[in-house]
C-alpha cells in the first residue's frame, strides 16, 4: 500500500497514486485549516499566541503546502514569537520564510524587526536593505531603516566614548606605574565619590585629596592637588576660617600637623587598578574586576603606624614613599598638637573606623 512506501519509492500502480494523491489532499487541508485556526487565535488576543504557534507548528509539520504557502505560515508564527517577545525564534521563523520566498516581505520586515531587538544591527540593516530593493516604497521598511542608521550612529559614538575613557585610565595607569606609586583598594567613597586622578597634557598628575580630622572624623577635601606642589599645611588651611567644631581653636594652621597611615592595605594589580579607575564612566563594564592584588606589603597587625608628612615635599614626593599605599586617592589625617587627642594618636592607640 501507498502509506507504507519508502521515501523516495515510485508508487506502482494508478491505485498507489491515488492513494498517495488523497493523503496529499488530506494532509493539505488539515494544514491549511490549522493555518486558519492559528490566524484566529491571534486575533483573540495575548492569551491565545502559543494557541497561534501550536496551529502554525503542526500546520508547517504537516509538508503539505507549497513553498510560498509554507513560507507564510514560519512568516505568522515569526509574527506571533515578535509579539511574544521571543525575537531568537521570530528570526529563524523569518530566515525560514525567506529561505522558502525570498520575496516573502512580510517575512524581511519581522527578520528586520527581530533583528533590530537583538542588537544584530548590520543583520537588521542588511535585510532591511533587501527589502527595500523588492518594495523601495515600503513605509514600516523605511522607519526601520531610520531607527537601524540611528542605533548605529549612537553605538559608534557610545563605542568612540569608551575608547576615550580606556584610553585616559590606561595613560593614567602608566604615569603611576612610571612614577612608582602604589594604589590600594579605595577608602571613605561615602565622602568623595568616584574622583580619581587626571593627567594633564603636561604630563603633570592631578589627586583629589581627602583630609580627615582624625580627632572628630570630620573631613574636608581638596578637588585638584598639583603632584609637583609643596606638601605644606600654610598652603592647606586657611588662618582665618575656624573649623565650627573647633571650640578650643586647637586647629589652628600652626598647631596642625599631618600624617599617612603606613603599609594599609596591599598594592592593586595594574588589571584591578585600570578597572577601579574606570568606574563611573561609559567604560566601567570593562576590565576584569576580580583581578587580585599585589602583596608588596601585608597589612600590620595590631596598632596602625602613623608617618608623619615632611612639609618641605610635594605631594609626588610623599606619595612615593615605599610604605605608601593609596587608598584610591590620597588620604591624611589631621591632628593637632594642642589636643588632647594628640597623644592618643601618636602612641597608636587611635584607629580609623573599619571600612
Amino acid at each position: 500500500m501507498a502509506l507504507w512506501m519508502e521515501k523516495g519509492s515510485e508508487p506502482l500502480t494508478e491505485a498507489e497514486k491515488a492513494d498517495l494523491e488523497a493523503i496529499a489532499a488530506i494532509k493539505e487541508s488539515a494544514a491549511i485549516e490549522l493555518k486558519e485556526k492559528g490566524n484566529a487565535f491571534v486575533k483573540k488576543g495575548k492569551k491565545h499566541y502559543s494557541e497561534a504557534i501550536d496551529c502554525y507548528t503542526r500546520a508547517i509539520n504537516q509538508k503539505a503546502l507549497n513553498d510560498s504557502e509554507s513560507s507564510l505560515l514560519f512568516s505568522n508564527r515569526a509574527h506571533v514569537n515578535l509579539l511574544l517577545g521571543n525575537h531568537r525564534r521570530a528570526l529563524d521563523d523569518a530566515q525560514q520564510a525567506l529561505n522558502l520566498s525570498p520575496s516573502n516581505i512580510k517575512a524581511i520586515y519581522r527578520a528586520v524587526k527581530a533583528s533590530l531587538s537583538l542588537n544584530l544591527l548590520a543583520e537588521a540593516q542588511d535585510y532591511c536593505r533587501k527589502g527595500l530593493q523588492l518594495d523601495p516604497n515600503n513605509e514600516e521598511l523605511k522607519r526601520l531603516d531610520q531607527q537601524i542608521h540611528t542605533k548605529i550612529s549612537e553605538n559608534e559614538k557610545r563605542d568612540a566614548e569608551v575608547s576615550k575613557a580606556i584610553k585616559e585610565a590606561e595613560e593614567l595607569v602608566s604615569a603611576i606605574e612610571n612614577r612608582g606609586l602604589k594604589v590600594g583598594k579605595a577608602m571613605y567613597q561615602e565622602l568623595t565619590g568616584l574622583k580619581k586622578p587626571v593627567l594633564d597634557k603636561n604630563n603633570i598628575l592631578h589627586w583629589p585629596v581627602l583630609l580627615l580630622y582624625a580627632e572628630v572624623m570630620s573631613s574636608d577635601f581638596i578637588e585638584d592637588f598639583c603632584e609637583t606642589d609643596m606638601f605644606s599645611p600654610s598652603n592647606m588651611f586657611s588662618a582665618d576660617q575656624p573649623l565650627p567644631w573647633d571650640d578650643e581653636n586647637n586647629y589652628k594652621r600652626e598647631f596642625v600637623e599631618l600624617y599617612y597611615e603606613a603599609v594599609s592595605g596591599v598594592r592593586l594589580s595594574k588589571e584591578k587598578l585600570l578597572h577601579c579607575l574606570l568606574q563611573g564612566t561609559v567604560a566601567s563594564h570593562v576590565g576584569d574586576e576580580e583581578k587580585d592584588a599585589v602583596e608588596d606589603f601585608k597589612p600590620s597587625a595590631g596598632s596602625p603606624k602613623w608617618i608623619k608628612v615632611n612639609e618641605k615635599k610635594t605631594l609626588h614626593d610623599i606619595l612615593k614613599e615605599p610604605n605608601f599605599i593609596i587608598p584610591g586617592i590620597p588620604v591624611f589625617y589631621v591632628v593637632s598638637k594642642q589636643s588632647n587627642f594628640y597623644s592618643k594618636f601618636k602612641s597608636g592607640k587611635w584607629a580609623p573606623p573599619s571600612i
